[in-house]
């Protein structure tokens, strides 16, 4: 999951170099932290969140695949 959301934020950004994933790991649910360089923030939430929503969804279906509950925080 964590390669899948790093893949996505780096084609998106300016400053592919500056894309930070980390995970955070529970018994049933994984937290994914993404940051980015300030300037590619709104790059990676896109217009009215739009594109958050869309990596939310994608992680979502991979994370039920996986049969796991994975949550996407992008971090300022």
């Amino acid at each position: 999951m964590k390669e899948l959301i790093e893949y996505i934020a780096k084609s998106l950004v300016d400053n592919p170099d500056q894309v930070e994933v980390a995970e955070v790991e529970g018994e049933q649910t994984s937290v994914i932290e993404l940051k980015v360089a300030k300037e590619d923030l709104g790059k990676v939430i896109g217009r009215q969140g739009r594109t958050a929503r869309a990596m939310r969804t994608i992680l979502g279906a991979a994370s039920t695949k996986a049969q796991k509950r994975t949550v996407l925080e992008i971090i300022e």
